[in-house]
């Protein structure tokens, strides 16, 4: 038991650069406090005294802001980061070392009872603040969801979901967040979501980096007319045509990259 209380500030410890001592985290991190709670209150529910979790998980509510139902699952190493306005479902299973950050959602999309109403995040998920996972599948080991995302369906292991509804960009082999990678080759990434992760970013760059290869494919072309036409000055071309013109680098920048 003691060994899994000192799991549960060390992993506040390294993951919060504000976290200067174990004395801070135990007085004054609410989600490790909810943590604590929903143990006591999911002890209660798994043993018939419905009423009692219940009523844990009320008080535990109104000291830390963080609603969690005492029949959710919450693994170890779980990170609650300020987490204010935290609701976490009856139904909602929380991997190993995952970090929810403030405003988060994990509901459901049934009102039948004793179904699988609410989401399952694997080991390392990170969901970023504001953002809602709602339905009964599963978000994959290393997901990353990010800000404001609703997410209503499946996310693939190491993969990021964003936007509403949530699109999903893929895992990048060899990139911190798969799950291939080993453990201490993962790099934690606060609110989970990098500049790579932006879609619209990705298909901006994409079009500029094609459009500057064009340009110079085409200043090749002409550079070779010229050499071919050296003898007939009419089909000499300017020097527009054999310079390239478009500022690949200085679209990139403005688009984050």
């Amino acid at each position: 038991m003691f060994a899994r209380l000192r799991s549960d500030i060390q992993c506040i410890l390294d993951r919060d650069p504000a976290a200067r001592s174990r004395w801070e985290v135990i007085t004054c991190y609410p989600g490790l406090h909810a943590v604590w709670l929903h143990r006591s209150a999911h002890w209660c529910w798994n043993h018939g005294l419905k009423w009692l979790g219940r009523f844990i998980s009320h008080g535990a509510r109104w000291i830390t802001g963080i609603e969690i139902h005492p029949g959710a699952k919450i693994g170890e190493r779980v990170f609650f980061d300020h987490a204010m306005g935290v609701v976490v479902g009856e139904t909602a299973e929380i991997g190993d070392g995952c970090t929810i950050y403030q405003g988060v959602t994990l509901g459901g999309t049934s009102l039948y009872k004793g179904s699988k109403r609410h989401p399952t995040l694997g080991r390392d998920v990170v969901v970023s603040a504001g953002a809602k996972v709602l339905g009964g599948f599963e978000v994959g080991d290393g997901a990353k969801i990010g800000s404001n995302a609703v997410v209503i369906k499946p996310v693939p292991a190491g993969a990021t979901a964003v936007g509403i509804p949530a699109r999903i960009i893929p895992t990048r082999e060899g990139h911190s967040a798969d799950v291939s990678a080993p453990p201490q080759a993962r790099e934690f990434m606060a609110y989970g979501i990098t500049q790579e992760d932006d879609p619209l970013s990705q298909a901006m760059r994409g079009l500029i980096d094609t459009a500057a290869a064009q340009e110079h494919q085409i200043a090749l072309l002409w550079q070779a007319i010229e050499k071919l036409s050296a003898h007939r000055q009419d089909c000499v071309p300017g020097d527009a045509a054999r310079k390239e013109q478009f500022e690949a680098g200085k679209f990139n920048a403005l688009v984050g990259k």
